[in-house]
């Protein structure tokens, strides 16, 4: 009789699942992300903030939730999936936890779009540069006010969307390299062509994304000349 009933308890549960679309996925939390493995296997749902432009079925996102930020790397990606992957859009990602260079990423990952939207607003970071701590807000979208450029240059050209702008700043005696991505900001954008006027001595506030090269490198979204 036991078994009967185990039996038809199965069969309901299956027919609910064929009905109602049951998701059993794990998903991680951020903490149980910070906590993950390098080259281990994750499952994270988060929010697109801002994406990089889309090639050769790849696009790379900077994500966040609530509780921290991601960094997805070429992520597997159709162009008409590309154009889908708004700011706020919550996606699914299956990949892998990489590091390079101390950025922490997701790698070989996939996705896909879920109901729900958050946009996350900066985080004024600006006492936190030269700090230990700082790494803790890697990726996130933050802003650093009251920064002196010390020089700007144009580097690395990307075919059909401009040179990175590399931006040494200076900040209570301590230089910090930032950068102006031209697959994120390409020429055209406001953050982008604002740095054609900018000059070694102006003082700046900025908002970006807190990428890791070997220490701070944030990627600079919006800049304002004080």
């Amino acid at each position: 009789m036991k078994k009967i009933v185990s039996v038809l308890l199965l069969m309901v549960l299956a027919l609910s699942c064929s009905l109602v679309s049951c998701d059993t996925t794990k998903t991680m939390s951020y903490e149980d992300y910070v906590a993950a493995e390098i080259d281990a296997e994750v499952v994270v749902d988060v929010y697109v903030q801002a994406t990089q432009a889309w090639w050769d079925n790849k696009i790379t996102v900077y994500a966040a939730d609530e509780d921290g930020a991601y960094f997805i790397y070429e992520m597997a990606c159709t162009e008409e999936e590309a154009a889908k992957l708004t700011a706020g859009t919550k996606i699914r990602v299956t990949g892998v936890k990489a590091e390079w260079a101390g950025e922490v990423e997701i790698v070989d990952a996939t996705f896909e779009i879920l109901k729900g939207n958050y946009v996350a607003t900066a985080k004024d970071l600006t006492a936190n540069l030269g700090t230990e701590g700082l790494v803790n807000y890697q990726n996130q979208l933050a802003a650093f006010n009251g920064l002196t450029v010390k020089s700007v240059s144009y580097k690395n050209d990307a075919p059909g969307y401009g040179n990175d702008i590399y931006v040494t700043v200076t900040k209570d005696g301590a230089d910090y390299d930032f950068c102006v991505e031209a697959y994120l900001t390409a020429p055209g954008s406001d953050v982008y062509d604002a740095f054609a006027t900018i000059n070694a001595g102006d003082v700046i506030d900025v908002e970006g994304f807190v990428y890791w090269y070997n220490g701070i490198n944030t990627h600079i979204t919006k800049v304002t000349v004080k």
